[in-house]
């Protein structure tokens, strides 16, 4: 057998060896010596090697779990916002009032019809109802539905003027919004009465709403005013000849509770905005006569009403008359009751709670509002550099810098860091073998400690310039540092083990880098095993989110990851950056972070094709985009100093990560549930438009995407379905990976379990029995 390691870990047959093999890493340690949050760049546990037949010592360190109480956390603060949502929802409910109700066809009892032809202010809490009116010259002016910071100052301003008082039948919730209104009414001499908490239609509420709605409001009014009050005034009522049968019962309900309910006798139906002229005449008694006057100060333009006020009071002022309310109108105690210590907490306790519900949920929407502006914009933005991209190689046009092609194929190591690989190693090797690529292939297969049987397999294999080394188990970029310093040649080729080339791709590789600024390129990572959900899923998103991604990137000089499954660097550039570091769980982010900042251009080259076995289950693809995910965040704090410099490439690829990978990820969860809770108690059909408008603007993306990889179409059907469950997944991994980082939680690599996709030998190095057919892509001309 070729390529195997004696017991010391050497390598037969020997290969040249570079005079360097030891990487400087002291620097990356005292980066982050002495910080809060050294975990994100601090060495992660290594996988355990083979089982030693030693006996464990008797204790061990226990590595801490991965943290768990962030998902109460979680759950509290949804909740925490559902409840914000619902309080906002209820407070809002219905704004003012718009319409009268129109009068339903009903058989009035006696009694009914007999308070129908009474006066307007009713006491029905004995056997019989009773009814009053007001004395001659005598007006009692009522406002409904504020306060309002616009229109009850002026009011008050106008009664004020004429020394009138009034009586303002308040909506708790505005009564909590504007508390400071409430006490300037009572201050002035007024009366406060009861309208509901939400302006709610009585008549359509059961009976627990009822009193909620009336309970509410007196701790409102309490936690506003120290006051509670027994006047009440039902919404979309009007005088006493206009109630219907649902009204009265709901007027008994009221009665029910303690309170004297004040109609009308003129109803200046002011809210419609009839003209001032109109108003006034609505408003003014005849012949002497007393009246109660409804009006509005709050849902809507109130100026007519105003301007009517003032002339009505210039009017009956002039003929006599007193604008007094309604209790001093007819002689009874103030309807304004002291309330007790307690109700004033829990009104005060209420009042800023709503306030608080009302200013998060603005807020939010604002933030959902940018959320959703900025996902779309990115997706068209990036759409539009992918077509840039696309069409400077269409057109031929050289890169800033190129250098002219080879002369000849350069020589080229491809190295393949391989942990329990047994499943696909072959299928591996024998891709990177037959390939169409003329230069000199050196292939190193490190077996990073495998127990099983990875090794002997690629060894097995006996193909010419495939060589075996076995090291102890250390990390994959333990065993990239380790081919790195066993490579004989310039030019690098790194490579998964679960992963197959195309014959071409090592010469796409090799081409971009003919040119001397170039330090790393970027090969365009296909899903070979995408006949499940899964699989098909984790296809769309690697050629939407991943390889269109990274022709943007390209362009704006941003590069944030050269992936482990296909990458090609330099080996001098890697030499000058002490090789690949262990300090993260991202390598391939950390390295292209790197090597960026190190002033290397890194480039991305779609022709180069590498198929990949993606995860096949949800909890083998949590486990990969965990380890992702925190070795992203840990590569973005290694790297955060980045910002301050003067390149662009650390605002551009860090403000980029941390806005699309981080911070959007964390408003998913409150999206979804915005959603939810607008869907069950609104109309769905919003929420259903907003939904398909970004899902046909993903599907545009998606169809321009596969159509610049040469992909069916066809695949996008599973995309409107990935916005359930797949996503969720995603966002909650962003979570988990965030509450590890910030507890200083050190995450172990997680293995990934393979299937073996490729390991069949009669389609290894072509397109597998799971690959769909791709566009034909040219050969490397030689």
């Amino acid at each position: 057998m070729s390529g195997l390691a004696d017991e010391d870990g050497q390598i037969w047959p020997p290969a040249p060896v570079p005079a360097w093999q030891d990487f400087r890493s002291a620097q990356q340690r005292n980066e982050t010596a002495q910080d809060p949050l050294a975990a994100l760049a601090t060495p992660p546990p290594t996988d355990s090697p083979a089982p030693s037949p030693m006996p464990p010592p008797a204790a061990t360190a226990r590595t801490p779990a991965a943290p768990r109480g962030h998902w109460f956390l979680l759950a509290v603060g949804m909740l925490l916002v559902a409840a914000a949502l619902m309080l906002n929802g209820y407070v809002t409910n219905v704004v003012g009032e718009t319409h009268a109700t129109p009068p339903a066809a009903d058989r009035p009892s006696a009694e009914l019809e007999k308070v129908r032809h009474g006066g307007p202010i009713l006491n029905i809490t004995g056997n019989e109802p009773a009814s009053a009116r007001l004395p001659s010259r005598t007006i009692a002016l009522t406002f409904d539905d504020g306060p309002d910071p616009g229109w009850t100052p002026q009011v008050l301003d106008t009664l004020k003027k004429y020394g009138a008082k009034a009586t303002f039948f308040a909506v708790g919730s505005k009564v909590a919004k504007y508390p400071e209104l409430a006490r300037r009414i009572v201050a002035e001499g007024h009366e406060l009465g009861n309208h509901t908490y939400s302006h709610a239609d009585l008549t359509a509420v059961p009976g627990w709403r009822l009193r909620l709605e009336l309970s509410l409001t007196q701790r409102a009014l309490a936690g506003a005013t120290g006051l509670h009050t027994t006047l009440a005034r039902p919404p979309y009522s009007s005088t006493p000849a206009a109630i219907t049968g649902p009204q009265w019962a709901s007027m008994k309900e009221l009665a029910a509770q303690g309170y004297l309910l004040a109609l009308a006798d003129l109803d200046t139906r002011d809210w419609s905005r009839p003209g001032t002229a109109k108003i006034v005449k609505s408003a003014l008694p005849a012949r002497g006569r007393g009246a109660v006057v409804m009006m509005h100060d709050s849902g809507g333009d109130r100026r007519q009403t105003v301007e009517a006020v003032d002339h009505v009071l210039k009017d009956l002022t002039g003929k006599g008359y007193r604008a007094v309310t309604v209790t001093m109108a007819l002689g009874m105690p103030s309807a304004h009751r002291q309330a007790g210590a307690a109700d004033r907490f829990v009104g005060s306790a209420l009042n800023l709670a709503q306030r608080a519900a009302e200013t998060f949920t603005d807020a939010l929407s604002w933030v959902l509002f940018a959320a959703g502006a900025l996902t779309l914009g990115r997706l068209g933005f990036f759409a539009v550099l992918a077509w840039a991209h696309a069409h400077r190689r269409r057109g031929g046009k050289r890169r800033r810098g190129r250098a002219p092609a080879w002369p000849t194929p350069p020589p080229v190591t491809l190295i393949v860091p391989a942990y329990n690989e047994a499943a696909g190693i072959q299928a591996t090797v024998r891709s990177l073998v037959s390939t169409t690529y003329q230069g000199e292939l050196e292939i190193l297969v490190v077996d990073d400690g495998s127990t099983d049987d990875t090794a002997e397999l690629a060894a097995a294999l006996g193909l010419p310039g495939v060589r075996v080394i076995r090291r102890p188990n250390g990390g994959k970029p333990a065993a990239l540092n380790t081919g790195i310093a066993q490579a004989a040649h310039e030019l690098l080729i790194m490579v998964d083990g679960d992963t197959v080339f195309e014959p071409a791709t090592i010469g796409h590789l090799v081409r971009q880098l003919a040119d001397p600024a170039v330090g790393a390129v970027s090969g365009n990572t296909k899903v070979g095993n995408r006949r499940g959900m899964i699989g098909r899923w984790q296809h769309i998103e690697y050629v939407i989110g991943f390889n269109l991604d990274r022709r943007a990137f390209e362009l704006l000089d941003c590069m944030a990851t050269v992936p482990g499954a296909i990458g090609a660097f330099r080996r001098s550039a890697l030499v000058a950056l002490g090789g690949v570091s262990t300090a993260t769980l991202a390598e391939d982010t950390d390295l292209t972070m790197t090597l960026c900042r190190a002033g290397w251009r890194v480039v991305y080259e779609e022709k180069a094709l590498a198929w990949t076995e993606a995860p096949t289950s949800l909890g083998q693809l949590w486990k990969q985009r965990y380890r992702w995910c925190y070795g992203t965040l840990q590569a973005m704090w290694k790297h955060r100093r980045a910002v301050l410099e003067r390149d662009p490439f650390g605002r551009r690829c860090l403000g980029y990560l941390t806005l699309f990978q981080v911070l959007l990820p964390l408003l998913a969860p409150v999206v979804d549930l915005m959603a939810i809770y607008s869907t069950a108690v609104g109309d769905p059909l919003p929420v259903v438009a907003v939904w398909a408008g970004f899902v046909v603007v993903q599907v545009l993306t998606g169809w321009y995407a596969l159509r610049l990889d040469g992909e069916r179409a066809s695949a996008l059907w599973v995309l409107p379905l990935q916005q359930f469950v797949y996503r969720q997944l995603m966002y909650l991994v962003v979570i988990q990976s965030l509450a590890t980082a910030l507890l200083g939680v050190r995450l172990r690599w997680h293995t990934v379990r393979r299937e073996g996709t490729f390991s069949d030998p009669g389609d290894t190095g072509k397109q597998t029995r799971e690959m769909p057919p791709m566009r034909p892509t040219a050969d490397l001309p030689r």
